[in-house]
């Protein structure tokens, strides 16, 4: 499924190269934390599709808003990733946490679980580097945004060192 899912959201962005690899490295972390943290199998899978698909309302916000501001993401990525995923036959319980996910991963004060927490800190290991954010930030982030043993580590072994 996720090899499908990667070849969709690829179809979606089309030559977006950008968004595509960003949407790539943000999964590659995702999927790092999620293992290392021994999260269950369902919670995995939602955090790879969730990883995948956090910004997919990127495009739909800069054509109706011109911008690419995170609540116009929160706002129409939901149900893009519903279609995207309407072929997949996944439960309504699937698709309601993905959309509280996608539609939320910008208000940090509503991580809730594991899921949610590790694709915030995926996201932000690559945002670091795509934001080129200053040292002083990165400690910031590290205190107020980063929870998981594994996240912290690769936060502190790429960008910080042992703190």
């Amino acid at each position: 499924m996720i090899a499908q899912l990667m070849s969709d959201m690829i179809q979606y962005f089309q030559q977006d190269i950008k968004r595509i690899n960003h949407a790539l490295k943000v999964y590659d972390f995702a999927y790092i934390i999620s293992k290392e943290t021994h999260v269950d199998e369902d919670k995995h899978l939602m955090i790879c599709v969730a990883a995948l698909l956090h910004d997919i309302g990127i495009k739909e916000a800069e054509r109706k808003y011109h911008s690419s501001s995170g609540k116009y993401q929160e706002l129409e990525g939901p149900p893009i990733a519903t279609q995207i995923l309407l072929p997949y036959n996944l439960d309504e319980k699937f698709f309601e946490r993905l959309r509280f996910i996608i539609g939320n991963h910008h208000n940090y004060s509503k991580i809730d679980d594991f899921d949610f927490q590790i694709l915030v800190e995926a996201d932000f290991l690559v945002n670091i580097f795509e934001d080129s954010l200053s040292k002083e930030s990165i400690r910031n982030i590290r205190k107020e945004i980063f929870k998981t043993n594994s996240g912290i580590g690769l936060l502190e072994k790429m960008y910080l060192g042992s703190i």
